[in-house]
């Protein structure tokens, strides 16, 4: 069952179903800017997509030639380092919009977790989108504020933080993915490997697994399976995360 309540369909003027109308990530996404009356205009401006788990869809260095849109599954997001070696420095769901890039090339790697979905848009048609819907390009400018802002937290995080600190801070983070409302999850899906939390967390695997079997024996987090999590205490985690205990 679809975490949101189905939109309902929108029919062109001739009639077609618009493919846009029934994305379920068009609610969480910079697509909802643009009314139910133009996803004519939305369609024709993207092209749809899917990456099979470990294929990248986005190449650091390459042209900077189009934009992604989210519309399924997880992705992380690298750097690569001169040695060859990758650099996770973020992961992506739902509702996210890649290639916001300042320059003419992409600044990182994008590559799926798990199967992703996707909307392809060329710069050259989202300008033109821009121009005509100047309130898509108002949520352009939030995400851009919003990877600003991430980009610090993380600097924070692998600056300051102790190791348990670092994974709730990881932790709360992940429950706020891909919400539309205020209210976190409670339980969520964790696709990324324990290397990849570790990667991005900057610790060894051995001290990410540590630190959540410390954190369920406390009766902090419930452990179902290997790729979920449910927090028990949040606001024992969020005191943690900060630094407070």
């Amino acid at each position: 069952m679809n975490a949101f309540p189905t939109r309902p369909l929108v029919l062109d003027p001739r009639g077609v179903i618009e493919p846009c109308s029934r994305c379920d990530a068009r609610s969480q996404s910079v697509c909802n800017a643009i009314p139910d009356t133009e996803l004519r205009r939305l369609g024709e401006a993207s092209t749809t997509h899917t990456a099979a788990p470990g294929s990248s869809f986005i190449t650091e260095g390459e042209a900077a030639s189009a934009f992604f849109n989210i519309t399924g599954g997880t992705a992380k997001l690298y750097k690569l380092l001169p040695d060859g070696r990758r650099q996770i420095t973020g992961f992506v769901g739902v509702g996210h919009f890649l290639g916001l890039a300042v320059s003419d090339t992409y600044a990182f790697g994008a590559e799926a977790i798990e199967p992703v979905r996707y909307c392809r848009f060329s710069r050259a048609r989202l300008r033109a989108l821009l121009d005509d819907f100047p309130a898509m390009e108002k949520r352009l400018l939030q995400v851009a504020s919003n990877e600003l802002v991430a980009a610090q937290e993380q600097m924070l995080l692998l600056g300051r933080k102790t190791a348990r600190e670092r994974v709730a801070s990881f932790l709360l983070a992940q429950s706020r993915l891909g919400v539309v409302c205020q209210m976190p999850r409670a339980r969520f899906a964790l696709p990324m490997t324990r290397g990849d939390i570790a990667d991005y967390v900057g610790l060894t695997i051995e001290t990410v697994s540590r630190t959540l079997t410390k954190l369920r024996s406390d009766g902090l987090v419930e452990i179902p399976n290997a790729t979920e999590i449910a927090i028990r205490n949040r606001a024992a985690m969020e005191q943690i995360a900060e630094g407070l205990t």
